[in-house]
């Protein structure tokens, strides 16, 4: 199993950015997609965005297109997520996932690896 800690949330002011980062320990992860997750206060976990393996093919929420950007440097056993343009309604605890399943279509469905979480707060 692949052992993730993710970091970088903290306070941020509307229109501002963050840049998050999940380390992997455990199992290499450079074979497995991975993905971001967000649970807000009061709210389910939800989608955030995708990448494949190779860090070549991505996919995101609507809600965060055009402003966050996924990436990855298996080399590092790293993946990072960019995030510009932040809305109150990002905040949240977010959480990257490796070794889920994606469909055909790019659909990403997690496994059972999670970290432990980065609260990003957002003030407006």
């Amino acid at each position: 199993q692949v052992l993730l800690a993710e970091s970088g949330g903290g306070l941020v002011q509307a229109g501002g950015s963050l840049r998050l980062s999940c380390a992997a320990s455990g199992r290499p992860f450079g074979s497995h997609d991975l993905a971001w997750y967000r649970q807000g206060p009061g709210s389910e976990r939800e989608f955030v965005a995708a990448i494949d393996w190779k860090g070549v093919k991505t996919l995101y929420a609507d809600s965060v297109k055009a402003r966050f950007n996924i990436s990855r440097d298996n080399a590092r056993n790293t993946a990072y997520l960019q995030m510009n343009s932040l809305k109150p309604d990002d905040m949240g605890v977010y959480y990257c996932n490796a070794g889920g399943r994606r469909d055909e279509h790019g659909n990403y469905y997690p496994s059972d690896s999670w970290g432990q979480g980065t609260q990003v707060t957002v003030s407006s």
